[in-house]
């Protein structure tokens, strides 16, 4: 049933613009499905609601927990750059009806940093994926990590390479994943998922937690690594080369 459902959104928000990979979506999916109610879903950016959908599909799937969709639907720093207006909201309206999960999205029209200022809800799970600049993730984190309770799973989108879909990662997410996450004290049960980082928020967390965030740390050099030689395969030696293929084929 489960395999069933998750056939059924990928088929759907295939048609649907944006950069979210099927393995992504059935992490949103699932982790969204496991919300208990102890705190609400929030998505930061949900563009024309790719990942919006895969939430509130698991939701409906599991406790029915509130999603709230943030995102100012004016487009990313590249398009407001060219001077060309953006406006998603109606498109994102659209395929959220068409999808079915109307009544668990609560869409709201701002900024993340606006949206927090009236903020009193705990959150149980939260998908950072607005403004990739640096200055723009850091601050999501930082406004946002306090309203997460102890025991809920924060995940940043564009944190690594990913090669299945020839995605390269961002400056912006890699940094704020790599100082917020892999090398707090507040996080255990980190892992990744394609270009997502996600973890754990925990008071404090021990030495098997550390332990295990410096292996999935190293993991998520490797395809850092990778790509950075595929982007000088003409300068590569043949024996390297081979070695990142089969790296390649590993993770």
């Amino acid at each position: 049933m489960i395999n069933n459902d998750i056939k059924s959104i990928k088929e759907f928000t295939n048609k649907i613009h944006g950069w979210l990979t099927d393995r992504e979506g059935e992490f949103l999916y699932k982790i969204a499905k496991k919300c208990s109610g102890q705190g609400v879903i929030v998505e930061i950016g949900s563009w024309k609601g790719k990942s919006t959908i895969w939430l509130g599909k698991g939701s409906i799937a599991g406790n029915n927990v509130k999603v709230y969709a943030i995102d100012p639907h004016t487009g990313s720093s590249e398009h407001k750059k060219s001077g060309k207006g953006v406006w998603t909201f109606e498109k994102f309206k659209e395929n959220i009806k068409d999808a079915g999960v109307n009544d668990v999205i609560i869409s709201i029209v701002e900024t993340s940093e606006k949206a927090v200022k009236e903020w009193n809800i705990p959150v149980e799970f939260i998908f950072i994926d607005g403004a990739h600049e640096i200055e723009f993730v850091e601050k999501d984190f930082l406004l946002w990590f306090p309203h997460i309770i102890d025991g809920g799973i924060i995940a940043i989108h564009d944190t690594t390479s990913c090669f299945r879909y020839l995605l390269p990662g961002w400056p912006g997410p890699k940094k704020v994943a790599e100082r917020f996450i892999f090398k707090s004290r507040n996080f255990k049960d980190v892992g990744l998922i394609d270009t997502i980082t996600y973890g754990t928020k925990c008071k404090e967390n021990s030495l098997k937690d550390k332990i295990k965030i410096k292996c999935v740390r190293f993991k998520k050099y490797v395809p850092d690594f990778i790509h950075l030689l595929l982007r000088n395969e003409s300068k590569i030696p043949r024996p390297i080369k081979s070695i990142g293929k089969v790296l390649l084929k590993l993770i």
